[in-house]
């Protein structure tokens, strides 16, 4: 570095989470951190799925700076180390020590990413073709990612986030709250009249075992109408989740918690909206949600759902309710706040700057795509077209 006193930047490699595990959960308490890199989330996906690991344990002059977890995997004969469960990851930020971040903001940054990226290329080489680190956000809540500079493509997908103020009555202000309030009102009297309707949470394992596996078969359904496929049908997928819903350790965070409609009257019991929540701190991500579009549609239980979660939230002391990543009218109809992401791509092989050449025209024609309002739509309403023919399906990225 040109910096007059250079920081002295070590890394290791450990292929076990126990090995670290210490060091680990104190660095992840740091609210900056994503909860897609704490501890327990990467644990539960590395029992259920068993990659190779490159745990990257970063020290600056002797110190714990960072923690990289990452997973190798073969991608079309390609080893990539990636961020562990990349699949089901809203953001990620890899694991920093405030003390470095503050250091990191004081010296040239591109200096520090470029150290950092050299020290990678040299831990890891023989152990994968190509580094793909995705869903990084390069400012995230008034700070930049220590790793920005590295960015070499913007992820085609974006992420959007609403902030909360002390009751729905202030967070939903920056929106169109008359039209908000009125929507509610309908829902409500449309539930009502239907027999009426609770909002539960999951509290014993049995109801959370049961609310899960009745979210895989709705999505699962949900899926087959619209001609995409089923992200959550492998059984190691559904596994990972459950044991999700098994670390919940008391306190604010919580790894996965599950939230739904279940209706009375005429369907008494049926659930008719399931929402599957996660919390760090005073962020709050919704990782999944799931109707059965049978039960009450044109109550919309599925919005009324996002209603009630985020009025908890509100009460509960969030600051901020994340939809997560992928561009819907439902998010945006919600969010004020729209999160750019981009992904590292660091080949150390020849078969990795192939792999890395490939992906980005991958990930700029899908951005590409998406970005057309009318070329989207369009292939949105082939797709759906697709599935109706015998014998034809359609992928979500067709």
């Amino acid at each position: 570095m040109a910096n007059a006193a250079p920081l002295r930047l070590t890394l290791s490699v450990h292929n076990s989470m126990s090995t670290v595990e210490r060091d680990w959960r104190l660095l992840e308490a740091d609210p900056r951190n994503s909860l897609h890199q704490g501890y327990d989330w990467c644990s539960a996906w590395v029992k259920t799925h068993g990659h190779p690991l490159a745990i990257v344990e970063g020290r600056i002059d002797g110190v714990l700076a960072f923690l990289l977890p990452l997973e190798i995997q073969r991608l079309h004969m390609v080893r990539c180390a990636q961020f562990i469960a990349t699949r089901f990851t809203n953001f990620n930020s890899g694991i920093f020590s405030a003390d470095f971040r503050a250091k990191a903001a004081a010296l040239p940054s591109a200096e520090i990413a470029a150290e950092i990226a050299g020290a990678l290329r040299a831990a890891l080489s023989d152990r994968a073709d190509l580094i793909s680190l995705g869903n990084i956000p390069l400012e995230w809540r008034g700070e930049r990612h220590p790793l920005a500079d590295l960015a070499t493509v913007e992820n085609q997908n974006h992420a959007f986030q609403l902030p909360l103020g002390a009751d729905m009555e202030q967070t939903i202000a920056p929106l169109n709250a008359k039209r908000r309030r009125k929507k509610y009102r309908v829902q409500i009297r449309k539930m009502e009249s239907a027999g009426g309707f609770e909002h539960v949470q999951a509290r014993s394992a049995r109801d959370k075992a049961e609310l899960l596996e009745l979210f895989f078969v709705q999505k699962a359904a949900r899926f087959k109408a619209f001609g995409l496929p089923n992200v959550f049908q492998a059984p190691e997928t559904q596994a990972f989740f459950h044991l999700l819903l098994e670390l919940d350790r008391g306190g604010s965070d919580v790894p996965l918690e599950l939230h739904a409609i279940r209706l009375k009257g005429e369907h008494d019991g049926k659930i008719a909206a399931i929402a599957g929540l996660s919390r760090k701190g005073d962020h709050v991500i919704c990782q999944f949600g799931s109707i059965d579009d049978t039960l009450v549609p044109e109550a919309s239980p599925g919005e009324l759902l996002f209603w009630l979660v985020i009025e908890r939230s509100c009460r509960n002391g969030a600051a901020l309710f994340d939809f997560g990543v992928g561009d819907q009218d439902y998010k945006r109809s919600w969010c004020t706040q729209e999160t750019v992401h981009h992904d590292i791509l660091m080949p150390l092989t020849s078969t990795g700057r192939l792999a890395a050449l490939a992906q980005r025209g991958v990930t700029r024609t899908k951005a590409a795509i998406k970005g057309n309002a009318h070329l989207y739509g369009l292939l949105q309403r082939l797709r759906a077209q697709a599935t109706t023919a015998p014998g034809k399906s359609a992928d979500a990225d067709d």
